[in-house]
């Protein structure tokens, strides 16, 4: 096939990983009543007057399944944590010792599951269009190939290419919508 065409190929492949890769992180980020360190991923801290991500000042363990333990670096941290995760508003409440600060993640009742749910299909719609909005580009950018001298049935062929190409992503986002539902729905 033309090389022009190959590199098109290439790059909808591209923007279609980095939709999906997109989608797996907002994923792992909605919690399914298992604590994950990853759950605080969003927080940042006041760090000597600079915002910064939690896991850059601090070690995050999940001892249980219910609990988050953090151990900051620096003791005097401590507090600042503690506020950065409250004002982060995800519904946890951390408690400090004064060495670590123990987050609880309280189980899920069946209306949050379903808001949850919701959510991941919000999310999967995003990836969705990410993927579709890559297919648009290629196939605008393949036209204007075509206006420039190269064959009609590599064009035909190079869409039908990014078309199977975007039937793959779509399945590959459902399924991760299906396995995620599945988490989040198991009690």
């Amino acid at each position: 096939m033309n090389e022009e065409l190959d590199f098109l190929i290439e790059a909808a492949t591209e923007a279609m990983n980095k939709a999906v890769g997109h989608l797996e992180r907002e994923l792992q980020k909605l919690r399914a009543g298992k604590a994950n360190p990853q759950m605080l991923e969003s927080v940042k801290v006041d760090y000597y007057g600079t915002p910064t991500k939690l896991s850059q000042i601090s070690n995050i363990n999940t001892p249980d399944p219910r609990s988050i333990v953090i151990q900051p670096y620096e003791k005097n941290m401590l507090s600042p944590i503690e506020k950065a995760i409250m004002a982060a508003n995800l519904g946890f409440n951390p408690q400090n010792d004064g060495i670590i600060i123990r987050v609880l993640v309280p189980p899920l009742t069946e209306e949050r599951r379903r808001d949850l749910v919701k959510k991941a299909k919000e999310e999967v719609e995003n990836s969705k269009v990410g993927i579709r909005s890559a297919r648009r580009d290629a196939i605008e950018s393949g036209k204007k190939l075509k206006k420039e001298g190269v064959p009609e049935d590599l064009i035909k062929k190079f869409e039908t290419d990014i078309q199977d190409l975007t039937n793959k992503f779509i399945e590959k986002t459902d399924k991760l919508f299906e396995l995620k539902e599945a988490d989040i729905m198991t009690v």
